[in-house]
């Protein structure tokens, strides 16, 4: 599988779930963003979705890769928001939690890759 249909499958699952079971996304939205969590969850779920199109598509490609770099690091926050909440929880929920951190770096990268390689 070529890696832009990889990305855009990945951003095309996370963003359906953002809409089907949107409150496990709320919990992640800083408090500190304005207006309310669901709001935000609907917001960054049409976000990927798009970006997803964008990738998926050959004449937007390049642009789409940009954006899915921009997208995975500006979710960063709502990362740090889950391992702050989850310190106190299970080892198992505090691995998932603190191993979502690093895996933004891969995911940039990954973004990145796609828009260079796109003609």
């Amino acid at each position: 599988m070529r890696s832009f249909h990889a990305l855009a499958g990945l951003l095309t699952t996370t963003g359906v779930l953002h809409f089907a079971t949107p409150r496990p996304f709320d919990a992640l939205v800083p408090r500190s963003l304005p207006g309310g969590p669901r709001t935000w969850t609907y917001l960054s779920g049409a976000a990927e979705l798009a970006v997803a199109a964008a990738v998926a598509h050959p004449r937007t490609r390049r642009l789409g890769g940009l954006a899915a770099a921009g997208l995975f690091a500006a979710v960063f926050p709502a990362n740090v928001k889950m391992a702050v909440d989850w310190r106190h929880a299970s080892p198992a929920r505090r691995a998932v939690a603190y191993g979502r951190l690093p895996l933004q770096v891969p995911l940039v990268l990954w973004g990145l890759r796609v828009a260079s390689s796109a003609k």
